[in-house]
């Protein structure tokens, strides 16, 4: 693991926050660095260019937290507080300070952990009821959400072919580490061949308008129960990864609990949208997208194996993770 940046190093200390804080605690994705202190999360952009994102100007990282909030108080406006800014002044380097600006910061109420659904399907505390009422906000959230001529072009044989033909380009550099090369190539053949035989049920679903400014990343670490329920840290980076059919949005969150083994919640989820939206053509397209999306997420899990600040500890645990999530996406076919 390479030293941490100065500035990811100052931030480290409490003092450096407005409000009195009893500790900082850091957690790293592969494009962010993010400070919890005792009542607030900041957020802050890393200096990349994955590809698929670029946030490699201060300008940019500014657009994008922006964006973050405005696009995050759509299902979770309580939480959202702002864009900060990351001063420097007479040497010290505060958050929401004075002097020279060296970053840009989503500003956060920090949520209870111990009310996310990750941690509460760990603890085996979740059940049916409450997988449904997600799916009910999830499904008046679709109801509502944009759709226009431009945003269904991403439901298109194009962009569906684009996105699922950059997967297997992004991943090939891991062949052998995060997925066999059995495995790359049977995914391949069958995302290849689902799209080039469905063509026309792709086709009827921008006619009936089921391409949405969707969320874009419902997995179950980006939801709380708390105060009802939050549904957070949806995809500002990329439009393309947010518009898609709300069948895609369904598949992930049904993906993700299959992959906590509770695949009698994912029936449950999917069930509840499917009667709330009536919209039984998800059934024939739930496989298709469950594999693609599985397979984004060990995607994911791969890059952050090239993070220099990531430590090899934290890393053998990332390898296991991303080779799970390509297993389960050969499951689906």
């Amino acid at each position: 693991m390479t030293q941490l940046p100065e500035m990811v190093q100052a931030l480290l200390d409490p003092k450096a926050y407005p409000d009195t804080t009893q500790g900082v605690e850091l957690v790293q994705t592969q494009m962010s660095f993010v400070f919890l202190i005792d009542n607030y999360v900041y957020k802050i952009k890393k200096p990349v260019n994955l590809g698929y994102l670029d946030y490699t100007t201060l300008e940019k990282r500014q657009f994008y937290c922006q964006r973050e909030v405005e696009l995050n108080r759509r299902l979770c406006p309580d939480a959202y507080l702002g864009v900060v800014l990351v001063t420097q002044d007479k040497g010290d380097i505060l958050v929401e300070g004075q002097g020279r600006v060296l970053e840009y910061a989503v500003k956060m109420r920090r949520l209870p952990q111990g009310a996310m659904l990750d941690v509460l399907l760990a603890q085996n505390r979740v059940s049916p009821e409450m997988v449904s009422s997600v799916a009910k906000i999830v499904a008046e959230f679709h109801r509502r959400a944009e759709t226009n001529a431009t945003i269904s072009t991403f439901g298109s044989l194009d962009a569906i072919n684009r996105n699922t033909e950059e997967n297997f380009v992004q991943t090939e550099k891991y062949i052998g580490i995060t997925i066999t090369p059995e495995r790359y190539q049977r995914i391949k053949d069958y995302s290849d061949s689902f799209v080039k035989h469905n063509a026309a049920l792709f086709r009827k679903r921008i006619a009936d308008g089921r391409i949405r400014d969707c969320h874009g990343d419902l997995h179950a670490a980006h939801i709380c129960f708390s105060n009802g329920i939050c549904i957070y840290d949806c995809i500002e980076f990329g439009d393309r990864f947010r518009y898609c059919d709300v069948a895609s949005e369904v598949a992930f969150l049904a993906m993700d609990l299959d992959h906590y083994r509770r695949t009698d919640l994912s029936g449950s989820f999917v069930n509840a949208y499917i009667d709330m939206s009536q919209d039984d053509e998800i059934r024939e397209l739930l496989n298709f997208y469950k594999c693609y999306l599985a397979y984004v997420r060990g995607k994911v899990e791969s890059f952050k194996l090239d993070d220099p600040h990531i430590s090899e500890a934290e890393k053998t645990r990332i390898l296991a993770v991303a080779r799970s999530y390509f297993e389960l996406a050969e499951s689906y076919i």
